[in-house]
């Protein structure tokens, strides 16, 4: 790990915050990163895009905060129990690769309709190929599909020995009654409970994004500070006296 160079890029817009910039550190992409340097850079809050391993690194901000579920601990809400029931139908294949003929079009319209004003915006078919369908030696690619074989969601997901790491989800955003991106979620936990490893790895929360606040519903969630993993202190209700 010593050895592993990390090059910083300039200062640029913020893609969560607006008026911010932000400052990303990467991986030396011509280092050939094994199971174990993977996984101690996950802990300390790297996320793997492509084929590039990265971390904010703003030097007066710190509103990206890598998040994990330790999975044995976790016990799905209301909501969430509701969403599982509403997509028990749902079949789960777990495929290698991911292709164009059967998976693009999915991805193209969820980030049409969902990040029009992100940077992924406008998808192409090479952009599909580089971000997600090429994976690492380590992703698995699991796929949601209805009785009539419609593929409604797709999780990309890095499997490694303690943990999983959840890298992206896109799906049918025409079927929001089923919650496609919650049910994919837990599906993840559950399946990581089912391997008996430690954590499934959400990425970065940013509470003052709506795009990525949604994690907080997960509890109990665990959060990197400066001092270590720790963990996420719920809000609490105050009470006044009547």
């Amino acid at each position: 790990m010593s050895e592993i160079r990390l090059f910083a890029t300039p200062p640029h817009k913020c893609s969560y915050i607006k008026d911010k910039t932000a400052t990303t550190v990467f991986v030396d992409p011509e280092v050939d990163l094994d199971l174990d340097s993977y996984q101690r850079l996950s802990a300390f809050g790297f996320r793997r895009s492509g084929a590039h391993f990265y971390r904010p690194n703003c030097e007066d901000c710190s509103a990206c905060q890598s998040v994990r579920i330790p999975v044995a601990e976790f016990i799905p809400s209301r909501s969430q129990k509701r969403c599982l029931k509403r997509n028990k139908d749902l079949r789960v294949r777990h495929l290698n690769e991911l292709t164009v003929f059967r998976h693009y079009e999915l991805y193209r319209n969820y980030i049409n309709d969902r990040h029009a004003d992100g940077d992924m915006y406008p998808p192409s078919r090479e952009q599909f190929v580089n971000f997600l369908a090429r994976g690492h030696n380590t992703t698995r690619f699991y796929e949601f599909s209805d009785q009539d074989d419609n593929v409604l969601a797709v999780a990309v997901t890095d499997e490694l020995n303690d943990h999983l790491s959840a890298v992206y989800t896109f799906y049918d955003t025409e079927s929001d009654e089923r919650s496609l991106g919650v049910n994919a979620i837990l599906y993840q936990i559950r399946y990581a409970q089912s391997l008996g490893v430690d954590y499934l790895y959400l990425g970065y929360l940013v509470e003052e994004c709506r795009k990525m606040n949604y994690k907080t519903d997960y509890k109990p969630l665990e959060i990197l500070t400066e001092r270590g993993w720790s963990r996420r202190e719920q809000p609490q209700t105050l009470k006044f006296p009547t």
